[in-house]
């Protein structure tokens, strides 16, 4: 199984102005870094981790799946998204930042069940209520 988590490189630097995404996306990406970390003991192949920029046509590195909305009459990209793909080339593409986190702290639950080190991830309080 591979994976890839793209967010919006200016919500991770802070640059939107939106310090609750800021948050969020940076959890988002911390746990990724756990979850790559230690793929190997819950039978990941991979995983990316994709910052991307206005312009960019997914920012796809591995996994070409793109999520699109309609919003004022208008298609826009998502600019963060986690895409999945099984053995069997199936893709699963969660766009909603609830649900990038759920997975990915799932992830690193799995992990924490096969490591004696703790690799829990402390998150923000705008990405725990995220959680409940």
């Amino acid at each position: 199984m591979r994976m890839e988590l793209r967010v919006c490189k200016h919500c991770y630097d802070g640059t939107h102005g939106n310090e609750e995404k800021t948050s969020v996306t940076r959890d988002m990406v911390e746990c990724a870094e756990v979850v790559r970390e230690y793929k190997d003991l819950i039978g990941l192949d991979s995983i990316y981790i994709s910052k991307v920029e206005e312009g960019d046509v997914g920012g796809a590195e591995a996994l070409s799946a793109i999520v699109a909305r309609i919003e004022n009459d208008q298609v826009t990209l998502a600019d963060t998204q986690l895409v999945m793909e099984d053995g069997n080339g199936n893709l699963l593409v969660y766009p909603e930042p609830e649900d990038v986190l759920e997975v990915l702290t799932r992830n690193i639950d799995q992990i924490n069940d096969q490591t004696r080190q703790d690799v829990t991830v402390e998150l923000s309080r705008e990405s725990s209520a995220l959680l409940v």
